[in-house]
């Protein structure tokens, strides 16, 4: 029980962290925000921030490898007879629920735009979510390619991975452009993975 609250504590802290540091990149700039600054914010030492992240880019992706690891396990433990759109859209409902749950941004206390915001508009930001998404889509393919190996060869696990990715990425950042509620937000997203899934070749199906 003892180590349950020290986990729950350095999780709270962690967070504490992260919403700050968002709120500061809000208000005064991600170039003008110093881990210092982020430190005093958060009422912590500055050895504690780096006791939780190796520098303050880190703080907008502090879960690197959790998504890729969740989409993972649902492919890899699928259901019998299930197709390759049903396995991704699991696997992409699992990745988006631990969000809701654990991600930054999912609440009032960090608004999904200003997270989304800042990493569309830092330079340094997208290329680190370009790379890391990358990252994500090859090892997500990977799992795919092992699951449908009759069906499914590197290139066109790699294709079905991209377009899907690729698919909810634009609904949303359009989403985010048109200045929409954060549940439309979400619907935009998930009805870009929709349509990414239905246009499967082979594997479609008719959502309505």
């Amino acid at each position: 029980m003892d180590e349950s609250r020290r986990e729950r504590k350095k999780r709270q802290t962690r967070r504490l962290i992260a919403e700050t540091a968002i709120r500061l990149f809000a208000e005064q700039g991600y170039e003008q925000t110093t881990v210092a600054q982020i430190a005093a914010g958060a009422d912590v030492a500055t050895k504690t921030f780096f006791n939780h992240f190796p520098g303050k880019e880190a703080v907008l992706f502090p879960e690197t490898g959790r998504n890729g690891a969740l989409a993972v396990e649902v492919i890899t433990n699928r259901k019998p007879g299930e197709t390759v759109p049903e396995v991704l859209s699991r696997a992409y409902e699992a990745m988006l629920a631990d969000f809701h749950t654990n991600g930054l941004g999912h609440d009032d206390h960090v608004p999904l735009e200003v997270y989304a915001r800042l990493i569309m508009t830092v330079p340094a930001l997208q290329a680190r979510a370009l790379h890391l998404a990358h990252a994500e889509q090859k090892e997500i393919a990977a799992a795919l390619r092992a699951a449908y190996p009759d069906l499914l060869d590197p290139i066109s696990a790699a294709a079905v991975v991209g377009a899907l990715a690729g698919a909810a990425q634009a609904a949303a950042l359009t989403s985010l452009e048109a200045g929409q509620s954060e549940e439309d937000f979400w619907k935009a997203l998930r009805r870009g993975i929709d349509i990414a899934l239905s246009g499967l070749p082979g594997e479609g199906r008719d959502r309505g």
